[in-house]
């Protein structure tokens, strides 16, 4: 590979990155479509939510339902009485997009190689997809304002959110009792499809129940501990999420289960995603920086369920 002086790789950083951005280093529309995909490629929550593009910083969803009967007796030639219509019951969700900013720094060894082979906005974009997903997945997971960690602190996530169903588990495993349990406490107008539904945990307490299950003296056991076919409890798949924690309790070895249908979570993040850079002339390197703006909801927290106390 030919040598080429650091005055021209930054001459050609910046030309590739002025491509890439709009005005003020946002990101073009379809880029940012891009890049918002790259953030799913391998997050395992995120890749099933809901994902919701933002015009603002604070945007309402309108939840339209209907929670108790529309139909009555007809009567030929008579309309209903006022009393027996049916009006919808409507809530909004509020969606509060806070901001988050990361930086990498690109070498100028780096910089060479992809200039040369490669395309050097694609290589950008491969950095920085998966590095804010997996950031962003975390948040949405394990966000708390009453947390330490500034990063945690912008807001309150999934298992802080889930408040209305609670199932204490006592410091007991995961187990079929307590999906069971789960499944119970969970309103029965949301169990119409229980296949659309999904357990998220941990993956130790995933891996100590696909261990349990393989210790059965079946072929079904067998596969368990031979391959990686998804769990099924209570007939809804259990998933886990790497970013579950595992280090809650006073002995921090537990951890906890959500119950709820994927959709019911909405991600919600700002399309004017900024991507933004600058020269480091010490490190020999370029700095990019990007900001975006998110925050994440249950459309309805009814439609959850929380176990806590389980021992991993």
């Amino acid at each position: 590979m030919s040598h080429i002086d650091n005055r021209t790789i930054l001459e050609k950083a910046d030309f590739a990155l002025a491509h890439l951005v709009t005005n003020g280093g946002l990101l073009h529309p379809l880029q940012s479509k891009k890049f918002m995909r790259l953030t799913t490629t391998d997050s395992v929550l995120l890749a099933q939510v809901t994902y919701r593009p933002m015009n603002r910083a604070r945007e309402e969803i309108d939840q339209i339902a209907f929670g108790s009967r529309v139909l009555r007796a007809a009567q030929e030639l008579t309309e209903l009485a006022p009393g027996d219509r049916t009006v919808p019951d409507i809530t909004k969700v509020s969606l509060d997009a806070k901001e988050f900013m990361g930086e990498v720094d690109l070498s100028d060894q780096v910089l060479e190689e992809n200039i040369e082979q490669g395309d050097l906005r694609q290589t950008i974009m491969q950095l920085l997809g998966p590095a804010v997903g997996r950031d962003l997945e975390e948040v949405v997971i394990n966000g708390d304002q009453t947390s330490a960690d500034p990063f945690l602190a912008q807001f309150d996530g999934l298992l802080v959110q889930a408040q209305s169903n609670v199932v204490d588990a006592a410091g007991g495993p995961v187990d079929d009792d307590l999906f069971h349990d789960m499944m119970k406490a969970l309103p029965s107008r949301y169990r119409k499809n229980k296949r659309q539904l999904r357990f998220y945990t941990s993956s130790d307490a995933e891996a100590n129940l696909r261990r349990f299950r393989a210790q059965r003296e079946s072929a079904l056991g067998d596969v368990y501990l031979e391959t990686d076919k998804p769990i099924l409890a209570a007939g809804v798949p259990v998933v886990p999420v790497p970013l579950f924690p595992e280090e809650l309790g006073p002995q921090q070895d537990q951890t906890v289960v959500i119950l709820t249908h994927p959709k019911n979570i909405v991600v919600g993040v700002r399309r004017k995603i900024r991507i933004e850079w600058e020269r480091s002339i010490r490190k020999r390197a370029l700095a990019i920086v990007v900001t975006l703006e998110a925050d994440v909801k249950f459309t309805e927290e009814e439609g959850a369920v929380k176990a806590i106390q389980i021992t991993v």
